[in-house]
């Protein structure tokens, strides 16, 4: 049981990922059908749709992945739930707290694309779970400032 006051890795669920066959389809289902609003889309570097973010409410997202592709870590027919993101206040800390306890590091801390910081790690069963702290300047902090006000 934690004692009061201790420092926690982790503070709350930041977003599911989830990896769409077809992209636009799952947009146009989550806004259109479910009422969330689009946050924001990433591109790779070819310029062709990655990922799109869906605000649910401040700090958190659905995050959709196009076509089952992620940097080549699956296959193009494997759909479903990717990774679980948790959000922390001090990434620094989290990950020497995670480190201590012996939990497994999969990452060092590192930016990510949406400019937050993040490491990875993952569960007993192999889920991959990312954990994120919003840097101000980050898409995420900045579509809650945008989409917080709507």
């Amino acid at each position: 049981m934690e004692q009061k006051g201790a420092f926690s890795p982790v503070e709350g669920l930041s977003h599911a990922a989830i990896r769409t066959r077809d992209i636009l389809a799952s947009v146009r289902y989550y806004t259109e059908t479910l009422g969330l609003r689009e946050a924001f889309r990433m591109y790779r570097e070819d310029g062709s749709l990655a990922t799109v973010y869906l605000y649910l409410a401040p700090g958190q997202f659905l995050e959709l992945f196009d076509n089952g592709l992620r940097e080549g870590l699956i296959g193009p027919d494997v759909i479903g739930i990717n990774h679980l993101c948790l959000v922390t206040s001090d990434i620094r800390r989290s990950y020497e707290a995670v480190k201590a306890a012996g939990g497994p590091l999969d990452t060092e801390v590192k930016l990510g694309k949406s400019r937050c910081l993040m490491y990875w790690t993952h569960d007993p069963d192999g889920t991959r779970i990312e954990v994120m702290e919003l840097t101000p300047d980050s898409m995420q902090a900045e579509a809650n400032r945008r989409l917080a006000e709507l």
